[in-house]
């Protein structure tokens, strides 16, 4: 995969698919960013492929094409990114902006992680294992998100279910902390 890098200006990671979602806001002032959330979203659910997920986080989503979609007709979300199964990254929303990802969510005491984290979502399930072009596409984008916000590393890179423990479970037990720590690890190491 080819080197990424981050506009700082614009938020923007330069050589990756945009897709603007109108579903975001301004952080608070002052506000540092300092942590990566990594989630799972397949839709309909356990199915792969498609622009359902696009069309979700863009407001666009044909609540007739199934039934589930009835379901989540009326909520507004989205994510900083999406890695797809074939590890392509899309952008939804600008990294210093604030996507609405992790809903009511607290990390340290702190409540409201949209306000200091960055949502990167992987197309996928909790039950279902990842594919490894996902797995390189998010080493490759954690490593550039880190030299833009080096306060991210170590425990500051947690899943969707460590922030809403009981209320998501994502990305669930199909997804190997251990591997992607090990890549990261390894593709921190090449760079020196």
């Amino acid at each position: 995969m080819k080197r990424l890098f981050h506009n700082n200006q614009t938020g923007i990671i330069e050589n990756v698919r945009q897709v603007p979602s109108p579903n975001f806001d301004q952080r608070p002032e002052n506000t540092h960013v300092d942590l990566l959330v990594v989630h799972a979203i397949s839709l309909p659910p356990r199915s792969y492929g498609g622009s359902f997920i696009e069309d979700f986080f863009s407001n666009c989503l044909d609540c007739d094409a199934h039934p589930y979609f009835k379901e989540i007709a009326d909520l507004q979300v989205s994510s900083h990114f999406l890695i797809d199964r074939a590890g392509r990254i899309t952008q939804f929303v600008p990294t210093h902006s604030r996507a609405w990802h992790a809903g009511a969510s607290i990390f340290n005491g702190v409540e409201s992680v949209n306000d200091f984290g960055i949502g990167i979502e992987l197309e996928g399930c909790d039950e279902d294992r990842f594919e490894f072009r996902q797995y390189d596409a998010l080493v490759n984008l954690t490593r550039c998100l880190q030299e833009a916000y080096p306060e991210i590393c170590g425990d500051r890179i947690v899943g969707h279910s460590d922030i809403s423990p009981g209320r998501k479970t994502d990305p669930g037990p199909g997804f190997e902390w251990a591997t992607y720590r090990a890549m990261l690890e390894q593709k921190r190491a090449a760079e020196k």
